[in-house]
């Protein structure tokens, strides 16, 4: 499947927080993304890993290609990540487990890893109000990304706070809350990515009055991509 980047391509070099960590948004990503959706809707998709809430596919190796080709660039000057070979790993994504279906730790922002040497990003490829991604501040330790000095800290706390007052309910986690602090967001706009480092906390924005259903087509679709840099 031969995957062109758009020549209407639109890229914002943004920051989140008082931390300052790297936010890229790219809007008009690909030439073709109604391809990307057909082909996702060909597919069958499965519940994958233990967190994610919903059902997932691998996308196109090709895809993969694309991402790698459009972060390599931007390692050093933008995220802040040492020079080194790129490799992705995308997976269309569908959002579709009821709020009061949800475990603590799918009802906060999440990290997808430690280390600042990897990149996460999101690609909608959704028509609808499906929501979007949003950052968040931790007000305990005022952490808005977790690396390996912040993990035994962070957890400890959490753990301490799942069995308090302020432990959220069923639900997927909206603007504030008595344990965060929302402090930055990017809409879901049909073929827009958004790029950022793993270790920064961040969550889906999802209306708990109206998930989605498990459908490529009339759904929360995206593709969901880790990048890791093998130096």
């Amino acid at each position: 499947m031969i995957i062109d980047l758009s020549p209407q391509l639109r890229v914002q070099r943004l920051s989140i927080g008082r931390e300052g960590a790297p936010l890229l948004v790219v809007d008009q990503l690909v030439a073709d993304p109604e391809r990307l959706v057909r082909k996702a809707a060909r597919l069958d998709f499965t519940p994958q890993g233990a967190f994610f809430p919903g059902i997932r596919a691998r996308a196109p190796a090709s895809y993969e290609v694309l991402l790698e080709r459009l972060a390599q660039p931007l390692l050093e000057e933008f995220f802040g990540i040492g020079p080194g070979r790129l490799r992705a790993t995308s997976h269309y994504s569908l959002i579709t487990r009821a709020p009061e279906q949800l475990m603590f730790l799918q009802r906060i922002p999440h990290i997808d890893a430690v280390s600042r040497q990897g990149l996460a990003a999101v690609h909608y490829l959704f028509r609808g109000n499906w929501g979007g991604t949003a950052f968040y501040r931790h007000r305990a330790t005022g952490f808005e990304y977790v690396d390996e000095t912040r993990h035994e800290a962070y957890y400890r706390k959490l753990d301490e706070e799942a069995q308090g007052p302020d432990a959220p309910g069923p639900g997927y986690i909206g603007e504030d809350t008595p344990m965060f602090e929302r402090i930055g967001q990017v809409e879901g706009v049909f073929n827009r990515l958004v790029m950022y480092r793993r270790n920064s906390l961040h969550s889906a924005t999802i209306d708990n009055h109206n998930v989605p259903p498990p459908d490529p087509l009339n759904g929360r679709l995206s593709i969901n991509t880790f990048i890791d840099v093998i130096q």
